[in-house]
């Protein structure tokens, strides 16, 4: 099965969604000097959220168990990935943030 459009969306989600999500959670809570840690740690908080709608909202089936354990793998990469501090876009965000605001 063709997981292409779902990869797009995993590769993209958290320049596009947890990043962005992050940045106001904090301008919200009015922490304006995060540390890069605690920065990643909320965008990884809202990467999962995607995992928990996915399996709260796909129906049951061979199909979709599929998908989902696909999800979870390109999910824990991309997590992996920021929380090593080498997701170039979270990275960007928290240092324009820190920096800038």
């Amino acid at each position: 099965m063709d997981f292409f459009e779902i990869d797009r969306v995993v590769e993209d989600l958290a320049k596009n969604y947890a990043a962005p999500c992050t940045t106001t959670w904090f301008k919200v809570t009015n922490n304006k000097k995060p540390s890069d840690e605690e920065y990643r740690a909320k965008v990884v908080e809202f990467m999962k959220q995607f995992e928990n709608i996915l399996l709260a909202r796909f129906p049951e089936g061979e199909q979709a168990t599929l998908c989902l354990e696909y999800v979870k793998k390109q999910l824990q990469a991309q997590i992996s990935l920021i929380r090593r501090g080498n997701n170039k876009e979270v990275e960007r965000r928290f240092q324009y943030y820190v920096n800038y605001n």
